[in-house]
């Protein structure tokens, strides 16, 4: 039986940046992972995610975000990796419209520097979108991708480096107290360890059944097509990330073409998915599926869905609010839990480990995170 001062159970962006934090602390960790490495099971894979500061979810994630930047910027620093691009963004839609309004909220209130285009200006500067009269967009200059994978990756490399034990191919099968602390179980043997971090991932409703948090599990999709006549208009200097809401309140979002030539340019709807488990996951992209994605985008980006080139479910773990849980455990002390992440959570990987190493080894943070107390789903409950 080993003893550390943590365990982190999952090790995809958030359990990866929270050992790198521990490790960086000084802190004796072992991280347990299902799977390996690098995999294609839970939610850090799809070779981009958004990032953006104007954030129509709520102002209460701005400061966060603007520490997550810095982070990210550290972490490419010590890694050597490409883990964030800014190309500007776009939120387009009605102006009266959740994208639109929400993150012009969240701009004005944190001062963010923005501009505010009608849909003449967007089709003069973007000539690759087709916006309605009637639509407008927030433009934010700091606003691009990160890359899941190579985040991971960076997080993973660093933290070993640092003397973080890293296990893969090891997942957890049991946990229970064990004195002022815990004890974790896996098919390889038992570990001891004061504290406990469960970043599960799409497995929460399996690991953190006793949150009593009603989690739900979405399969969906994400498209890549080669424009039509190339790819040069839609290259990270030309053609911005974007979130785009109709008035129905359907939201795509979309990428540049950041892979070359033959990577085409990534599209997907945005929380509009189907129920699954990781163990029932639909990992076939259907014809009627990338039909509806064809004709959907064609309107609003008539060059892109030229030549269909792959697709790729994901899924996404998502609270009834679509806030984050980030906390200790109301019934655990010794346990700290985060998840519920899916659909807007990669841009935060940083402070997020960040956060919860602080609540492993002091109980508290100086981030603001009350919004992401489970007990809020409960009744107050646990």
């Amino acid at each position: 039986m080993s003893a550390y001062d943590v365990i982190v159970v999952g090790l995809g962006g958030m359990g990866s940046a929270t050992a790198l934090q521990l490790a960086s602390r000084g802190t004796k960790v072992l991280g347990l992972e299902k799977y390996g490495p690098a995999h294609d099971r839970g939610a850090s894979h799809g070779g981009s995610r958004i990032t953006r500061q104007s954030y129509f979810e709520s102002p209460e994630y701005v400061p966060l975000l603007l520490r997550a930047y810095d982070l990210f910027d550290q972490l490419a620093t010590d890694s050597g990796r490409d883990v964030i691009t800014l190309t500007g963004g776009l939120m387009i839609g009605h102006p009266d419209t959740r994208t639109v309004a929400g993150s012009r909220a969240s701009a004005e209130q944190w001062g963010l520097q923005h501009e505010i285009l009608d849909a003449g200006e967007i089709r003069r500067r973007f000539p690759t979108l087709a916006p309605k009269p009637d639509e407008i967009a927030l433009y934010e200059a700091k606003a691009g991708f990160v890359r899941p994978e190579a985040t991971v990756a960076a997080n993973l490399e660093v933290a070993a480096k640092r003397g973080a034990d890293l296990r893969f191919h090891e997942p957890m099968t049991s946990w229970e107290a064990a004195g002022d602390g815990v004890r974790v179980t896996t098919a390889k043997g038992s570990y001891t360890a004061g504290q406990l971090v469960i970043t599960p991932g799409p497995w929460a409703p399996e690991l953190l059944a006793d949150l009593g948090v009603p989690f739900s599990i979405e399969r969906l999709v994400q498209f890549w097509f080669r424009p039509r006549g190339g790819v040069a208009p839609f290259q990270p200097d030309r053609h911005p990330i974007y979130i785009w809401e109709d008035v129905s309140g359907d939201q795509i979002y979309g990428f540049p073409a950041i892979d070359g030539p033959d990577g085409g340019a990534k599209i997907a709807f945005f929380r509009r998915g189907t129920p699954t488990t990781p163990d029932t996951l639909d990992t076939e992209v259907h014809p009627a599926e990338i039909a509806e994605m064809v004709e959907y985008c064609g309107q609003r980006l008539p060059d892109l869905p030229g030549e269909f080139l792959r697709g790729e479910p994901c899924m996404y773990s998502t609270t009834p609010d679509e806030h984050f849980v980030i906390s200790r455990h109301p019934a655990h002390e010794a346990v700290t839990v985060a998840c519920g992440f899916s659909g807007h959570g990669f841009k935060f990987v940083p402070v997020v480990g960040e956060i919860v190493a602080d609540l492993a080894t002091c109980g508290a943070t100086v981030h603001p995170i009350t919004l992401f107390d489970p007990r809020r789903l409960t009744g107050g409950k646990l």
